[in-house]
Order: C-alpha cells, then structure tokens, then sequence
C-alpha cells in the first residue's frame, strides 16, 4: 500500500480537527524540512521511524542498454532509508495476521 502527501494531510484533518489547508502546509513543511537537511549534508533520524542517511557512490562503469556502448556513471551522493525495528516489528505482526 501507498500513502500519500494527500492522504497525510487528509489523516491530519480528521485526527487533529485541521483544516485542509493547514494539513497540507504541516505534511509540505515536513518534507521541506527533511529535504533541506539532507541536502545540507545532514542525514535525518526519526524515532519509531526511520533514518535517512546520505551516501557516497563512486564513479563506476556502465553499459548503455540500447545500444551496448560502455560509459562511466559519475559519482554521487544518494539517501537511503533504513526503517525503524518498531516499523518492522509491526509489519511483520501485520503479515501474520
């Protein structure tokens, strides 16, 4: 299943008595938020949730799948997410019904 900014801002008006508009500017200014540290280099953890995490990727060969030409695939830096062991305890109690 997925969930979206749409669907947060939704939960947030129903639970919290908030106004569309208000809900929507909260779950937006969350993800600012996470964006913008990020993007400062700072990795982002959230308690119960999960941490997103910068990393570094190396230059490294490629191929092009249309054609078969080799070329390198510039370095970067990638976030990644690692969910909290509450998240997976709780999905996995889910999957066994």
């Amino acid at each position: 299943m997925t969930v979206t900014k749409a669907e947060m801002a939704y939960f947030l008006m129903d639970e919290m008595r908030l106004t569309r508009l208000t809900s929507l500017e909260l779950v937006n200014g969350l993800f600012d938020t996470i964006r913008e540290t990020l993007a400062s280099g700072e990795d982002v953890k959230l308690s119960g949730f999960g941490n997103f995490t910068l990393r570094e990727k190396a230059a490294r060969p490629g191929r092009n799948p249309k054609n078969g030409e080799p070329f390198e695939i510039a370095a970067r830096r990638v976030v990644t997410f690692k969910v909290s062991q509450k998240i997976k305890e709780h999905s996995s109690a889910l999957a066994k019904g």
